[in-house]
């Protein structure tokens, strides 16, 4: 009698687990989704990569290209910058060290045209890069976020060109001095 009582008792366990599970499943699931879609939602706004599924498509963080998408240009050289003089500094000259990379769009329609110059066209690319950090002191470029400085260079790529071929700037190298 006692075994029958055990097996009845663990029966009803089981069927109190199997509904708990069953309630847990249709409660907590679908507002943990509706989390993860907020929180992609928010990121893609704010252009961030968390590699969360189920909110629109992932961005690598260059415009939205996708990463297979994208075909990297060196800068041949390191371009050494000087930063413009703070009034209220040490008096003395600071220069930049950047290594530059231009991340180009290969989907893009202007890619083939633009692309096949580029070589030839570098002097512009690095005097736009020139003015753009020469643009800051010290001080600013030290403290500032290098995305807003390298957000800006595309910007100003983007607009000599008239084009968005060129979908990304990152710096291999950054040393102020």
């Amino acid at each position: 009698m006692k075994k029958n009582m055990i097996s009845v008792i663990i029966l009803a366990l089981l069927l109190v687990n199997t509904v708990m599970t069953g309630i847990m499943m249709f409660t907590v699931i679908p507002a943990n989704q509706k989390t993860m879609e907020l929180v992609g939602d928010i990121s893609s706004a704010i252009q961030l990569d968390l590699g969360i599924a189920g909110s629109g498509g992932m961005s690598s963080g260059n415009n939205g290209v996708a990463l297979a998408d994208i075909e990297p240009y060196d800068i041949a050289d390191q371009l050494t910058i000087r930063l413009k003089p703070n009034p209220d500094g040490d008096g003395k000259d600071h220069f930049a060290v950047v290594g530059v990379t231009l991340s180009l769009n290969t989907k893009d329609t202007d890619y083939e045209t633009y692309a096949t110059n580029l070589p030839a066209q570098e002097g512009l690319v690095k005097d736009t890069i020139d003015r753009v950090i020469g643009s800051y002191t010290y001080e600013e470029a030290s403290t500032m976020d290098r995305e807003r400085i390298q957000q800006k260079i595309l910007d100003n790529l983007q607009e000599m060109y008239n084009s968005r071929f060129i979908c990304g700037v990152s710096f291999s190298s950054w040393l102020l001095q």
